[in-house]
């Protein structure tokens, strides 16, 4: 053994490392939408939401990842603790998938062709050499995604490899022998071992890897390596702990506790039940048997399996315990803090979450933006200083979801790597603008009506009436505006260009006759003022509107994406028989009330 053999070891060690994390990026990136739609919609029984931990885990190859995602959803109200045990229980299970994966390294090389295409010294290349095809070959997100799959896992059985050939050296050493023995004769020790490792690679199945690999030498028995493993669960989901912790609610951070909880209750199933049945002489014949990466594979899946079934039972006391051990915070008094709170960290990893926790804020916004200009034009017919006071206090609302939003993109632009995810964020900071002028507007709408109330006058019959129209056409165009946001309709978006320009004429029409009241004096010159201010904000919220439209139909037409002022001046021009047919019915229908 040199230092040459070490840094074998250790870079064998580094790949496999890299391997694992590039394939599970790539699991994740490729799945996590649908994987949030199951999770999201999770209402069953414990058993279910076992089958739906498992698989998901199983898909992503990380427990921690599938656990964090789940305390997240339970922290933005989405799932409740309750239904998170069982799949909590199941993430455990699913994430000893991987050790069955690398188990490969058992196949024997004299067997058929067909065992030895799967080995991994001919996986390893043949998936190393597809991967970079795919990637090199193919142009869409897709391709590459399941190019960086297949490459992670070329690289995670290259490093495999390595550390297989340098542990060979530590065997012929003697060294492998001495260092697990004293683990068997102190299973305290070998936990501890376990858990350590595991803590600090942050990676059960990383872990259980590198165990597989020492086994390859040969002098690896169950007696020195059960200890070891049963540690490796605790390692792990102290790390989850920490990051479910990180800026959550109680109810976030019970889904960490009651990880370590069923961790430390199966930690102790295991060795009470390993020693007991060891001193009844049940397992001699396995204790000192040298142990390959098959036998720990399925040592670790039966360890796992057999508490999962003898513990899911008793989910709903590590419920009760997490609530015993993790107080609940005081009452927020924000009625929109918990949909804020959604826009948790633990999400950025798996943007298809994160930015449905966007969206889900942006609809309040404009709902609320929406809300708020009708109230405004309420005003000019009723004033009510509550209906201000409550169009304010929304106003603030929104500048707050605004913020939060976008500082939550920034932090979301730092993991994306899809054309896909840079387009929802570039329509999601989009929005952000308009939704939040909307609101501007609105409010600018309640103080011109606060203006007219403190000074005791009020618009002309004739004024309100005309006004009343153009508030019929502006709702017409926000409820399109918001149902095309809502569901990505393109009909829906369709509708507001037309509308549009509909308001554009209106303004001018209501503008000349009411220089008319002006001329006559059926209208006080101040009142005139006012009432201009008012159609001024009128055309810039059909303007918003357009542009949400616009917005959302480019983001589903690629060939006007970047000529997005082309294909307004062409609707304009004349030149779309729709939007003609659209403006014709919309101007008779609206300035016919006139």
């Amino acid at each position: 053994m040199n230092i040459f053999n070490g840094i074998t070891l250790f870079g064998g060690l580094a790949m496999f490392l890299y391997g694992m994390r590039m394939m599970g990026d790539g699991l994740k990136a490729s799945s996590s939408g649908t994987l949030k739609k199951a999770m999201e919609r999770i209402t069953g029984t414990p058993v279910k939401a076992f089958l739906l931990g498992l698989v998901v885990t199983a898909v992503i190859q990380s427990s921690t990842a599938t656990i964090v995602l789940t305390s997240g959803l339970v922290g933005a109200g989405i799932i409740s603790l309750q239904q998170s045990l069982g799949i909590i229980i199941g993430a455990n299970v699913g994430t000893t998938i991987t050790g069955q994966i690398i188990r490969l390294l058992d196949l024997d090389s004299s067997g058929t062709w067909f065992l030895q295409f799967l080995k991994p010294s001919t996986l390893a290349p043949l998936a190393l050499i597809v991967g970079i095809f795919i990637i090199m070959g193919m142009n869409s997100d897709a391709s590459r995604k399941i190019g960086h799959i297949i490459i992670g896992f070329g690289i995670l059985f290259s490093g495999l490899l390595n550390m297989t050939d340098a542990v060979a050296v530590l065997a012929d050493s003697g060294i492998v022998g001495r260092l697990f023995s004293r683990l068997g004769d102190n299973p305290l020790l070998g936990y501890l071992s376990g858990a350590g490792v595991a803590f600090a690679l942050q990676s059960s199945s990383a872990t259980v890897g590198i165990l597989q690999a020492f086994s390859t030498s040969g002098q690896l028995t169950f007696g020195e390596i059960y200890a070891v493993l049963v540690g490796i669960y605790l390692g792990d989901c102290v790390t989850t702990a920490i990051v479910c912790n990180i800026g959550a609610k109680p109810e976030a951070k019970r889904v960490g506790v009651v990880n370590i909880l069923f961790n430390l209750s199966k930690s102790i199933l295991i060795l009470t039940a390993v020693a007991f049945i060891h001193r009844l002489g049940l397992l001699d014949g396995l204790w000192n048997q040298a142990i390959h990466s098959g036998g720990i594979a399925n040592t670790n899946t039966i360890f796992n399996l057999s508490c999962a079934f003898l513990l899911l039972p008793f989910v709903r006391i590590y419920e009760n315990l997490s609530h015993k051990l993790v107080k609940d915070e005081p009452a927020t008094v924000g009625k929109y803090d918990e949909m804020l709170d959604s826009l948790n960290p633990v999400f950025i990893s798996t943007p298809a979450v994160a930015f449905g926790r966007c969206y889900d804020v942006l609809l309040v916004m404009c709902g609320l933006a929406k809300t708020n200009i009708r109230r405004a034009f309420d005003l000019f017919t009723q004033y009510d200083p509550e209906i201000l006071k409550q169009i304010q206090e929304d106003e603030d609302y929104i500048d707050t979801m605004a913020d939060r939003v976008s500082n939550y993109l920034v932090q979301i632009s730092s993991v994306i790597t899809s054309h896909y995810h840079v387009e929802i964020m570039n329509y999601y900071f989009s929005a952000i603008t308009e939704f939040e002028r909307l609101g501007d507007h609105a409010l600018n709408l309640a103080e011109i009506a606060g203006t007219l109330h403190k000074k005791g006058s009020a618009f002309s019959q004739e004024a309100l009436a005309q006004l009343a129209v153009m508030w019929e056409l502006l709702d017409t165009i926000l409820a399109h505006t918001y149902e095309a946001f809502h569901k990505q309709n393109l009909t829906e978006a369709r509708q507001i260009e037309p509308l549009e320009q509909v308001v554009d004429d209106m303004v001018s029409e209501l503008k000349n006759r009411h220089l008319e009241r002006l001329r006559s004096g059926t209208c006080e010159v101040f009142n005139g003022s006012e009432f201009f201010n008012l159609l001024s904000e009128s055309e810039r919220i059909s303007d918003v509107c357009s542009n949400v439209g616009v917005a959302t139909v480019s983001r589903a037409t690629p060939e006007i994406r970047h000529q997005v002022h082309g294909y307004i001046s062409m609707l304009h021009s004349g030149r779309d028989e729709d939007f003609n047919q659209a403006y014709e019915e919309a101007h008779k229908k609206y300035l016919g009330q006139l």
